[in-house]
């Protein structure tokens, strides 16, 4: 696939992305034309030198991945996938750019079109995620040899570069040699506001050798120049950074080199203007046989590839391992878990939902054996590490457990990469509080649909002596607001274990576990055959008799509920107790369920948080027991005593409301 093709006349395949850009910015009077004319030539050369896809099979496993970070220039991914044959992207589609209903979303947006690897606009996230999608093809490497064996390409633009995304994900690729990650950054030196030295002096190509890549400049407009680059960097052990020096719009004499093609359209007469001067004589939208030809040939070469590798798949002893890993069958784990959970029923530990956590997956990483865990610096704090995991290492692939480092962010990006590569099944831990650096991600995984799992341990004050800056008093709120995004506050080890079923068991949706520092009590005596975490909330203990109060907590505050459920039924008053661990998964119920719950009695919310994203399950005259500022530097006990995070708040509560 690195030979180039004689035959092919890349000039006309560079401009045909050209025209197709401008003209698609123009029909919907909206769109940024500027980098897909500036970065054509390199494109058309990765793809019509090296890129190896098949169209007709999109979800090939060992295809190449082409991330485009710079994800504003979505007309040059959008042209390209129409000039290759994509099924689902014929001329009407670009001609209906940015339009309601259309394939071709102002930036690419992952399941939407084929060929679209990774949704991409919020700038340094595509190419921190291509780093995730580099270390699952080592991962998969080391598994199954040159049955995994792909290239990762990134187009990178200078705002990629800016983001500091973007160190955590360059530091995290150059320490592990992803040597099968080559970035292309378009070195135009333009941004919205002007020229770059507005607001930068930085030697990115320093600082991606700072961080051990391999970097080469070209000038992005000599195809011979930028072939024998990317030639180079697939022969380099290390992970690669072509520097691509561009002009802006190229093409477009009166506009090229300005931040005014940035993102606006040209304009009638600069696409006349643009047309002339690239020699480009064709009607909007019209491309000659020829072009389709030569692009075409890619995804010829593309689908013998592939068949290629099927026929090695079915000579070599690591397909069936191979086709398992892929297939994901989970059934493994529910007869592990069962009997697992029917021994948290007969034991009842008290222990921190963090380390029941880390029992859960003890018997996860044993039954599947494509969960690859890891942390942000914090294994010892978010007991994400299991017996026999070994770590991963620049030198060694074959281990299942990532020291990402202090790199939220970064993590989480990388584990979206990995888990859109669809060979493993990433989960990735840190403190509740730092969800708020790794946000942006967590949002696109939920965006996206895609199950990457966050294991965020130290979940409320009853951290305690970390103080304010670590107690994630509004962090539960926020997270909670993220459609697609199931939150877990499971209040022992039997719902935890529940949760991490849920999670491994998820194909669409992003999990976030959201787990205890301090112990907690086992409240579960029966090993349920049924999930009860997966109803979202479910009546934990009813009340005796009529029922006059319904008491409803997540996580360490289950506790406290039982507790004041106690207190009222020495004062004659009857509560029924809701354990409510997912509001997401709770507000999908029938809504016959949910009333069941909850009850028509007066009702209390119990969260060591704020009461901001509750009103789904309290009204308005229901009482509340939690957090109404920033938490505080002491011992857990004497915090909750502080706050009135206790059952005799709730009972006081309860009196008032009754």
């Amino acid at each position: 696939m690195n030979a180039p093709m004689k035959s092919a006349d890349e000039r006309s395949m560079a401009n045909a992305i050209r025209a197709l850009a401008m003209d698609a910015v123009q029909a919907a009077n909206s769109g940024h034309p500027g980098m897909p004319m500036g970065m054509a030539d390199v494109a058309t050369v990765l793809f019509n030198r090296f890129i190896k896809i098949d169209p007709a099979a999109p979800g090939w496993a060992n295809r190449d991945r082409f991330v485009l970070s710079a994800g504003h220039g979505s007309m040059l991914l959008y042209a390209i996938n129409h000039l290759l044959g994509y099924d689902d992207m014929d001329i009407d589609q670009l001609r209906s750019f940015r339009q309601f209903h259309s394939r071709t979303a102002g930036h690419p947006e992952y399941g939407h079109a084929k060929g679209v690897e990774v949704t991409t606009g919020p700038l340094g996230q595509g190419l921190a995620t291509a780093v995730g999608m580099a270390l699952s093809e080592r991962l998969g490497n080391a598994r199954f040899g040159d049955l995994i064996d792909y290239f990762t390409y990134t187009i990178a633009g200078d705002g990629c570069l800016m983001e500091g995304i973007s160190h955590e994900a360059i530091d995290l690729a150059g320490h592990l040699k992803l040597g099968h990650l080559i970035v292309c950054w378009d070195d135009n030196r333009i941004t919205i506001d002007g020229d770059t030295d507005l607001s930068t002096s930085m030697d990115q190509k320093q600082r991606f050798a700072a961080a051990g890549w391999h970097v080469l400049s070209v000038d992005g407009h000599d195809r011979g120049q930028i072939a024998a680059a990317i030639e180079e960097a697939r022969n380099d052990p290390r992970p690669s950074l072509i520097a691509c020096r561009t002009i802006i719009g190229f093409g477009a004499p009166g506009k090229q080199g300005s931040h005014d093609v940035h993102g606006a359209p040209l304009g009638d007469d600069e696409i006349a203007a643009t047309r002339k001067h690239i020699e480009w004589s064709h009607e909007p939208f019209d491309i000659p046989d020829a072009v389709y030809a030569d692009w075409r040939e890619i995804a010829l070469r593309g689908a013998d590839a592939h068949g290629q590798w099927r026929e090695r798949c079915a000579a070599s002893d690591q397909n069936g391992s191979l086709q398992a890993h892929l297939e994901r069958d989970t059934a493994p784990l529910a007869e592990a878990m069962a009997a697992y959970k029917a021994k948290l029923a007969e034991d009842m530990p008290k222990v921190a939902t963090r380390k029941a956590s880390q029992m859960a997956l003890e018997v996860v990483n044993v039954a599947l054996d494509f969960t690859i865990g890891g942390s942000a610096d914090l294994t010892g704090s978010n007991l994400t590490h299991t017996k026999g995991l070994q770590p991963v290492s620049a030198g060694d692939f074959s281990g299942r457990y990532i020291h990402y480092g202090i790199r939220e962010f970064g993590m989480c990006a990388a584990m979206n990469g990995i888990a859109l590569s669809g060979l493993f099944h990433p989960y990735g831990g840190t403190f509740l509080v730092f969800a708020d650096y790794a946000r942006p991600a967590i949002r696109l995984a939920a965006l996206m649909g895609v199950p990457t799992t966050f294991v965020m341990t130290h979940d409320s004050i009853g951290l305690g002596e970390d103080g304010p800056t670590h107690q994630p008093v509004e962090t539960l709120a926020s997270l909670r607001a993220i459609p697609n995004l199931t939150v877990l506050r499971p209040c022992d080890a039997m719902e935890t274990a529940e949760a991490w079923e849920l999670a491994v068991n998820s194909s669409k949706t992003p999990v976030l576990l959201a787990l205890s520092r301090q112990g907690l009590p086992a409240v579960r005596a029966e090993a349920s055959k049924d999930n009860l975490t997966a109803k979202g909330a479910y009546v934990l203990r009813p009340a005796e008799g009529d029922n006059q109060l319904t008491l409803i907590a997540t996580g360490s505050e289950v506790e406290i509920a039982l507790n004041a459920a106690d207190m009222l039924a020495d004062k004659g008053i009857a509560a029924t107790v809701v354990s409510a661990p997912s509001f997401e998964l709770f507000a999908e119920q029938p809504e016959g369920y949910r009333r069941a719950v909850l009850g028509d009695a007066p009702r209390i919310g119990i969260e060591a948080a704020l009461r901001a994203g509750w009103d789904e399950i309290l009204r308005p005259e229901d009482g509340f027991i939690g957090m109404t500022g920033f938490g505080a530097s002491a011992p857990a006990p004497d915090l909750y005593q502080h706050f009135g995070i206790t059952a005799e708040a709730v009972v006081k509560t309860a009196l008032d409301l009754i």
